[in-house]
């Protein structure tokens, strides 16, 4: 992946490649169960540990093995240091100290990379645990493989009941090896499972290579016991596309002890195979579609008293940034320069405002009663001073009303790709109006438009992961997303030390990343959903 060409810097050649983690002998810290691990990968700035990202939790597994990937850029000129460090989740918090450390290892991307022909390994340096990784470069490519699942016949594994059967799929490696692709839900009770519609990146499934291996396991879940394996089988994209679409699941030692007698564990089909070239997120951008990008800034009470140092809205007057204003910086920054004409809604919610002091959670920043507009990123941050010095902090903090506020406008363009919207929400605390805002994500889920919500200060944010739906579907009550809008980022994760404080540095551009990652795929995902094709050049 070539960097951005910026005229007067300086930028290394870099290559983007995936890690693949998995654990063997982890440590078990819990009494009634096994450990839930979780990996965290931290990366070296300057002279201190900074989180990059996080694998998804694996329940009761001492050898677990993550789907997630971490995704890094690769410069073979620079010595770039990670710690890999693994936690047993206790509980539904967010903060790492709040949980059982079961150990690391320190290294470097250089020494993974070299180590791939025999796989990289190393041992906790606290204890006979390992960890295992595998690197491989990320392909650019504009597929996407569909199909859908479905189980008949299979094993009956569980003594009062039917199997519980989910399936995994793994890719081979040049090294001769499987990486874990994607880990499926779980079908309770039924020996003919039929799974939900899953559509991959050709790159991530295949590495856009139609005759590689893949390898589908599947297996019965269990509550508090290692799965059961049922059996598996191995096919391609390529063997796929050819019509070879029902495969006898196979489990070898049952195959041995049964000999001739055995035919199979049940037989997987699937359905709908489709492989398909989509436009990418820049085809849209070129091709004229706009990101409309709206602020709203939390002014409820709990963020203290803006002249106090110790409030998260307090302005320095050495000039040190608040956390909302470098938020504000990181983000703007970046999008601004997808909207044309620079001009940009800012809200704020949760105060009471002038002249009568009447609670507000839909208020413009620039405090004029009908203009929301501000110019540019200065224009922004020029309306955020503005209402800090107009509006008292109270509360509570209700997220829909500025939510219901941006789709009114991007409902108005769900029968026109050139335009989609991007809300901004800088919060410190928790929801007060939970269930009105899943329900409010639920109904703009179905619109073009994308919800970033950035956690300042030190609350648990542990609630925000209802709403950032990876993985799955947002629900309430008998309500469902279309598709996953949301994305969650904590502030204090880019910080020097993990917390605002000391020299008051922040990773700028890692917190940028983190933030907008998922507003791509969230895009282009949503124009395939209505058959929108990227329109002439503009």
């Amino acid at each position: 992946m070539i960097p951005a060409f910026r005229p007067g810097s300086a930028a290394l050649p870099s290559t983007r490649v995936e890690l693949s983690v998995s654990a063997k002998k982890l440590m078990n810290l819990d009494l009634v169960s096994k450990s839930d691990p979780m990996c965290v990968l931290f990366a070296m700035f300057g002279s201190e540990w900074r989180e990059v990202d996080r694998t998804e939790i694996i329940t009761d597994n001492q050898n677990p093995v993550w789907s997630k990937k971490f995704i890094l850029d690769y410069r073979f000129e620079e010595k770039q240091m990670y710690k890999f460090a693994v936690y047993d989740i206790d509980s539904s918090s967010s903060r790492l100290e709040e949980h059982d450390f079961l150990g690391h290892i320190v290294c470097s991307l250089g020494e993974i990379a070299s180590a791939q022909s025999k796989g990289f390994s190393r041992e906790f340096s606290t204890n006979n645990s390992v960890l295992l990784i595998h690197f491989e470069e990320q392909v650019e490519s504009n597929e996407v493989v569909s199909f859908r699942l479905t189980g008949k016949g299979l094993d009956k594994k569980d003594f009062f009941g039917k199997s519980d059967p989910y399936y995994e799929i793994f890719r081979s490696t040049e090294g001769g090896k499987f990486v874990l692709v994607h880990r499926s839900e779980v079908i309770q009770n039924t020996l003919n499972p039929s799974w939900v519609q899953l559509t991959l990146p050709a790159g991530d499934l295949c590495m856009a290579d139609h005759h590689r291996i893949l390898k589908f396991s599947i297996w019965d879940w269990d509550r508090n016991a290692d799965p059961d394996y049922i059996g598996s089988f191995s096919t391609t994209v390529d063997k796929l596309k050819n019509g070879e679409l029902s495969h006898d699941c196979i489990n070898e030692d049952k195959k041995k002890k049964k000999g001739a007698k055995y035919k199979n564990s049940g037989v997987i089909q699937f359905n709908k195979f489709l492989v398909e070239a989509r436009p990418s997120f820049l085809e849209y951008i070129t091709h004229g579609t706009q990101l409309n990008f709206t602020l709203a800034v939390d002014f409820t009470g709990s963020n203290g008293n803006p002249v106090d140092p110790s409030s998260l809205h307090f302005r320095d007057p050495s000039g040190h940034p608040n956390q909302y204003v470098s938020s504000i910086q990181a983000v703007g920054e970046i999008i601004q320069d997808y909207d044309s004409d620079h001009q940009f809604p800012a809200l704020g919610f949760g105060a009471r405002i002038p002249p009568h002091g009447q609670v507000s959670h839909e208020f413009f920043l620039n405090m004029t009663p009908d203009n929301p507009f501000c110019v540019g990123l200065e224009g922004i941050l020029q309306a955020y001073y503005t209402a800090l010095s107009q509006v008292q902090l109270y509360g509570p903090t209700n997220f829909s009303p500025v939510i219901n506020h941006v789709a009114k406008f991007a409902s108005a363009y769900q029968g026109d790709p050139s335009n989609y919207f991007v809300l901004l929400i800088i919060t410190d605390g928790i929801i007060t109006d939970m269930e009105d805002t899943k329900k409010a994500i639920i109904s703009a889920s179905s619109l073009p438009m994308s919800i970033i919500i950035v956690g300042v200060g030190d609350a648990d944010f542990c609630a925000m992961d209802d709403l950032d739906a990876d993985g799955k579907l947002l629900r309430s009550g008998g309500l469902v997303a279309k598709r996953d809008i949301v994305q969650f980022v904590e502030m204090r994760r880019f910080m020097s030390g993990g917390q605002w404080g000391g020299n008051r540095g922040w990773d700028k551009e890692q917190l940028a990343k983190s933030v907008l990652a998922e507003v791509p795929k969230q895009l282009t995902d949503y124009m395939t959903s209505k058959n929108f094709t990227p329109g002439p050049p503009q």
